[in-house]
């Protein structure tokens, strides 16, 4: 059955633009007036003998638009805000944009994709702060992308994704997140994937009912990880097994949405301040191992007290081994009570 709100344009570089809308009949036929030259990304992928793992080498991301200032008068330099000369939405207003990424890490002869996915045409909100409707039509979106990515020849990883905070790197405060298909598996899935069977079904079964859960639904539960690595850090994970977004009922997508909105509440009400988070969307490949990689949502922060961060120094960034500052289950308690 077709999307009636679903639309699909280009961008004068001719990159795709997609627009999910609350409801359908909107019209999204603006054009986009930059002169812009045809987009020819030239990553490259390489890989590592030493660690086993693939390096993507994008120098061009070097030139990407890095935090616009925020106050009004200069809303027209950030490129996910719409009505402006400038932005990659022309439309006058949207309710979920989808567009691929002007400065990719993936694509052209490196093959994948990159895409940016803007939740929301009101710079100042947050995604913890989406109505329930926003929330269905991003369930929808997410899974329509992992539906059509995933069927893409080469593509062996979609990865949903959330950066907040300038202090985790984030170049754009406007709410957003990006999807990733990878042509390659990542080394957090193949870790995943060279368990015998299906890892999470056994950890929810664990975790459901244990100290750290800290929200649940019908369907998902939320918990801190027992081994957790960073100071503050959630999973959210189907009860039963289910590979990917894509293979979720409308209803349970949207019941799913509505928990990781929750849990990203809970650590905004951590501390007295905005706390940058990251968050990903860990699915199973398209085509390979759906039994044994189970759909698990995973937002963390480095923010480990009011005015102080973890830094992944010298231990964690050249072994691998993390140290974590907070017990897990204290910080359960405080997400669970926030």
């Amino acid at each position: 059955m077709a999307d009636t709100a679903r639309t699909s344009v280009t961008l004068a570089d001719g990159r795709e633009l997609i627009y999910f809308d609350d409801v359908p009949g909107l019209d999204r036929t603006a054009r986009d007036p930059r002169a812009l030259p045809k987009s020819e990304p030239r990553p490259e992928i390489r890989f590592d003998p030493v660690s086993g793992e693939h390096i993507v080498i994008a120098a061009h991301r070097q030139t990407r638009t890095f935090l616009p200032t925020a106050d009004a008068a200069a809303r027209a330099a950030c490129p996910l805000c719409p009505g402006h000369a400038d932005s990659e939405v022309p439309a006058d207003g949207y309710h979920v944009a989808i567009f691929e990424n002007r400065f990719p890490s993936l694509g052209g002869p490196a093959g994948g994709r990159c895409e940016v996915v803007c939740f929301t045409d009101d710079h100042d909100a947050t995604f913890a702060g989406l109505p329930s409707g926003r929330l269905a039509t991003v369930a929808r979106a997410f899974a329509d992308r992992t539906r059509e990515l995933g069927a893409r020849p080469g593509v062996e990883e979609v990865f949903i994704f959330e950066n907040r905070g300038a202090e985790i790197g984030a170049t754009l405060s406007h709410p957003h997140g990006q999807i990733y298909a990878f042509p390659y598996l990542t080394p957090r899935t193949r870790q995943v994937l060279a368990n015998d069977g299906c890892v999470f079904c056994e950890v929810v079964k664990r975790e459901a009912d244990g100290e750290r859960v800290i929200a649940e639904t019908a369907n998902f539960v939320a918990f801190v990880p027992y081994a957790a690595r960073w100071p503050y850090q959630a999973q959210i994970v189907p009860r039963e097994h289910v590979p990917d977004v894509a293979a979720l009922g409308e209803d349970e997508a949207v019941e799913l949405m509505g928990l990781y909105a929750d849990v990203l509440g809970r650590f905004g009400r951590l501390f007295d301040k905005d706390v940058p988070y990251m968050a990903g969307w860990h699915q199973a490949p398209p085509a390979v191992a759906r039994d044994r990689a189970h759909l698990w949502v995973e937002v963390y922060t480095p923010q480990r007290t009011a005015d102080k961060l973890k830094y992944l120094a010298s231990v964690e960034t050249g072994t691998g081994a993390f140290l974590n500052d907070v017990r897990p289950e204290d910080a359960a308690e405080r997400l669970r009570t926030a």
